[in-house]
């Protein structure tokens, strides 16, 4: 995923940069307007007491883009995020964060579709691998494959339990064909 050091100085307004839009009898930028940041980066959306706030788009200079809901500056609501590299986020956001539910689109065309948690997959949530058509259906944590899940392939599947992005205890194949294998995963000691 995508980490964007200026997705941080977004934040950091000292020096508002040039704003042309309405503002309230105290001079804050207030209702539609668009801003111009020093570092280069755009905002063209709603502004309550000097803050984005409701809808609007922040164009980063580096190619990035996110469209949606702000509160007090940070992303708030539904939004979606475009990503230099060609991947994007559509889905709830609190606090600046992934966190809600939404749909996680990456550069290679995999994607992930589920719960998030500040920024990472976090609860159940369905993973496409792009190249094999193989999905992962199950919990998450943390990032991380985890709790009951289902490993879906094109003509055979696992049932089991992960932890840590892998298979452990006890768990079945069950082939197209409608034969099954039962087993248990140990992790072999590194």
């Amino acid at each position: 995923m995508s980490d964007l050091s200026s997705e941080e100085a977004e934040e950091a307004e000292a020096d508002l940069g040039e704003y042309d839009g309405e503002r309230n009898e105290e001079g804050e930028r207030h209702g539609r307007g668009k801003a111009r940041l020093p570092n280069g980066d755009t905002y063209d959306g709603e502004y309550e007491r000097g803050f984005r706030n409701g809808q609007g788009t922040y164009r980063f200079k580096n190619g990035a883009r996110y469209i949606g809901q702000y509160l007090q500056n940070k992303k708030h609501g539904q939004g979606i995020f475009f990503y230099p590299d060609g991947s994007k986020y559509e889905g709830d956001w609190v606090n600046d964060q992934r966190h809600g539910y939404g749909q996680y689109t990456y550069p290679n065309g995999d994607t992930y579709t589920g719960e998030w948690r500040d920024h990472n997959r976090h609860g159940q949530g369905t993973y496409v691998y792009k190249d094999t058509g193989s999905k992962y259906v199950g919990g998450w944590v943390n990032g991380n494959q985890e709790g009951a899940a289902e490993l879906i392939h094109l003509n055979h599947r696992f049932k089991g339990r992960y932890l840590n992005g892998n298979p452990v205890g006890h768990g079945k194949y069950v082939f197209d064909i409608g034969c099954e294998q039962h087993g248990e995963y140990i992790q072999a000691e590194q």
